[in-house]
């Protein structure tokens, strides 16, 4: 799972092997070692209605409707984006960059547009 935080937009990528945990156990986390404080961010498949974000301690936790998720992990729909206050939030699968990059990319969806540069 990757995180993305510009201004007020935070955006999670999952990777297929993220949406088959998100599948099995309804949760992800991740986190970032910042000298001896982590910064943990999370994925919650929640009963709820709408996607939403918290900040608590070290955590920030992205909070997604189990509709949402259940959607995102059986069909072919490539994510959800939603406002919460003045936070934009997205959840989105994880697609290989088109361009050379040296990240390995073996866990990624496929580009979809992959197929128009043929």
């Amino acid at each position: 799972m990757k995180i993305r935080i510009k201004g007020n937009a935070l955006r999670y990528r999952l990777t297929k092997s993220d949406i088959s945990s998100l599948a099995d156990n309804g949760y992800l986390q991740e986190q970032t070692s910042f000298a001896e404080q982590p910064l943990i961010y999370a994925l919650k498949a929640v009963n709820d209605d709408t996607l939403s974000a918290g900040f608590c301690g070290n955590t920030i936790t992205l909070f997604m409707p189990k509709k949402m998720a259940a959607e995102l992990i059986n069909t072919e729909k490539v994510g959800f984006e939603a406002k919460s206050g003045a936070l934009q939030l997205l959840v989105e699968k994880d697609f290989t960059c088109l361009d050379n990059v040296e990240e390995d990319q073996s866990d990624n969806y496929p580009n979809p547009l992959a197929l128009q540069k043929n």
